[in-house]
């Protein structure tokens, strides 16, 4: 479809997200606030991690949000006994005796990377370079992969037995790291009455990936207002102790701030949350309305924060 000007394709943009939304609430129930950073991550070419107990629905919005985009989607379950060639693919002996790249899992556009801390680092690292680069190198051999590409992980906070951390280089790929709550009554109800009966949900393709790479450029090409974006690069910056805009709080409150990936994904997803919310450029309420997501798993708290209590969603707060 042809757009005659840039506010043609904002409002196709909005009204396709609509959609998209819609689709997705014929099987999640609630989590409004966490298809919205799914679908900013997504339509901001970031990658998302999703952070909840077992239960709530996590791989399966991720399932869901494939089924809805016309796309290639496959899962990964990360276990302690994964190896990276598992990820990325490996070299065969062919029956002609010559060596063949054969594709792993990862060359897909949507990856569900499921309890992502239940692998090894060394492992986990195979990641990287796809999330980045959106390549894949084997046997000194780049792979290149299609485009649009997205990482959805999942990670359960609660489990200590047999996981590994994330390390922050790798914490920093993810645009969102969103927290998943549980359903209120209400929508617990709801989900029951959806998942104990015979009755399936007709899910409809919305989008194709092509359309996606389009949308992604829109979200670029948005103007933005430079005291805007000097107050998403602002924000980021307060972060960092013991500089020049950090505040006494910071420099006791916390240990290490966020790096510049964080400013970028600041201004990318407010651009994006303004066009979702019908408007044509962003402002410092939608810079506040994806913060906490992009920064909070950007930022060290010192032992005193710890040892106060002090989240560090309270500590973004303080920094608005």
């Amino acid at each position: 479809m042809q757009y005659q000007s840039d506010v043609e394709v904002a409002d196709a943009l909005k009204a396709t997200y609509e959609k998209i939304r819609a689709e997705i609430g014929k099987v999640i129930i609630g989590q409004d606030e966490v298809v919205k950073s799914v679908l900013i991550s997504i339509f901001s070419n970031g990658h998302c991690l999703l952070v909840g107990v077992p239960g709530l629905a996590k791989t399966l919005l991720v399932q869901t949000v494939a089924k809805v985009l016309d796309l290639d989607f496959n899962r990964i379950q990360f276990t302690p006994d994964l190896m990276p060639s598992d990820i990325i693919g490996s070299e065969i002996l062919g029956e002609d005796r010559n060596f063949k790249f054969i594709k792993g899992p990862v060359f897909a556009n949507i990856i569900l990377a499921d309890e992502i801390n239940r692998t090894p680092p060394k492992t986990q690292a195979a990641l990287l370079e796809a999330m980045q680069e959106k390549s894949v190198t084997a046997a000194g051999v780049t792979h290149h992969l299609e485009q649009p590409f997205f990482v959805l992980a999942t990670q359960n906070p609660i489990e200590q037995e047999g996981t590994y951390p994330l390390p922050e280089a790798q914490l920093d790929r993810f645009m969102f790291n969103v927290f998943l709550d549980y359903p209120t009554l209400q929508e617990e109800i709801q989900v029951i009455k959806n998942t104990t009966g015979s009755l399936k949900p007709d899910i409809h393709k919305v989008i194709t990936g092509k359309q996606i790479v389009f949308f992604q450029q829109l979200v670029r090409n948005i103007p933005i207002t430079d005291h805007v974006l000097e107050y998403a690069v602002k924000l980021a910056a307060k972060t960092r102790p013991n500089t020049a805009l950090a505040t006494a709080d910071v420099n006791r409150l916390l240990s290490w701030g966020a790096g510049p990936r964080a400013s970028q994904f600041l201004v990318l997803g407010a651009k994006c949350h303004a066009v979702i919310s019908g408007k044509y450029s962003p402002d410092i309420e939608d810079v506040q309305a994806v913060a906490k997501a992009i920064l909070r798993h950007r930022i060290v708290r010192s032992y005193q924060a710890e040892a106060e209590g002090i989240s560090a969603d309270q500590l973004i707060e303080k920094l608005f």
